[in-house]
């Protein structure tokens, strides 16, 4: 949607010599700009991906994969209990985050499961623009810059929603999109939970899509860039002063939105326990500071700039539709 949708090329330019055009990057030299104009989008889709194939399917299913996990959960950099995984290959890219929440099965199946609060979810990135539940089994979503954007110049994704499986410990469901720009296509977002015991639950959430040459050298151009120096989440070696050396290139944009997906979701849940009418606050605020626990990866907006454009945003999206 993660096109999922979301990127990292609108944020970065911002302190780029640079005019919006339709939503998308413009530079002063003509080839730039084709490039500039490809690499933007393709970051915004390149967000994450892994296909439905790999959820568990079933309760026992994805126990087993906590199970499997149980020691990586533990202990690992997000110092709590999360596991995100990347993987690439010739034509999509894949990303996986697994987590243990202290919330019960169902009161995580009862907020995450209508369409409607998806919108009060993905709003809370900072690339989405706009989210509206069009029908009970379809979604309309609005992609942009990381700054303010009308929303004529931002890309438009109609996701098809359904509820794949929904049992009394477990469920799974789907946001699929056949379209996307620059040649992208089968977009696929995927969530499913299991009860762990009377008080927990895990999550597997995950993103999928296609795409072809043009897109890949879209994002060739971008990573050669804006995003050369951006970098994810898995340590794939380390520095000559010893400091970890994270993994960047596509896979690093993968996981910075998988995690800002994730971490949507857990701001989500965790203001439920707020008044209705301080839950909107409470999620703004838990999902800033969840990023700027890995500044590294994450800091984009200051708290103060992020609240002020995500304000107006829901503001925005509640209006009714013309």
């Amino acid at each position: 949607m993660s096109g999922d949708v979301v990127g990292d090329a609108i944020g970065d330019g911002r302190s780029q010599p640079v005019r919006p055009l339709s939503g998308l990057i413009v530079t002063t030299s003509r080839a730039r700009r084709c490039a500039g104009t490809a690499a933007v989008w393709l970051v915004l889709l390149f967000a994450g991906a892994a296909p439905l194939a790999a959820h568990a399917q079933d309760a026992a299913a994805l126990k087993a994969r906590h199970a499997a996990l149980r020691e990586v959960l533990a202990s690992n950099p997000f110092t709590r209990p999360v596991h995100l995984v990347s993987v690439e290959n010739a034509t999509d890219l894949r990303g996986h985050v697994y987590a243990v929440v202290e919330q019960p099965f169902a009161a995580v199946s009862q907020a995450l499961r209508p369409i409607a609060h998806w919108c009060d979810i993905l709003i809370l990135h900072l690339n989405v623009k706009q989210c509206r539940a069009e029908r009970p089994d379809a979604l309309r979503l609005h992609i942009g810059r990381k700054s303010d954007q009308p929303l004529a110049e931002a890309y438009r994704f109609d996701f098809a929603y359904r509820v794949v499986t929904a049992q009394p410990d477990y469920f799974q469901l789907a946001l699929d999109a056949e379209d996307g720009p620059m040649g992208t296509s089968h977009y696929r977002i995927a969530l499913e939970v299991v009860a762990l015991d009377a008080g927990r639950s895990f999550i597997h959430l995950s993103y999928a899509y296609a795409y072809g040459m043009t897109a890949r050298l879209a994002m060739q151009t971008y990573l050669a860039t804006l995003g050369r120096d951006k970098v994810g989440f898995s340590v794939v070696g380390t520095h000559p002063d010893g400091r970890p050396r994270h993994v960047g290139g596509t896979r690093g944009v993968i996981e910075r939105n998988t995690m800002r997906y994730y971490l949507a979701i857990e701001s989500y849940l965790g203001a439920l326990s707020a008044p209705p009418a301080q839950q909107l606050d409470k999620r703004l605020d838990a999902w800033h500071a969840g990023v700027e626990r890995y500044p590294l990866q994450l800091r984009d907006l200051e708290r103060a700039e992020y609240l002020d454009m995500k304000r107006r945003e829901v503001e925005r999206q509640r209006e009714p539709q013309g």
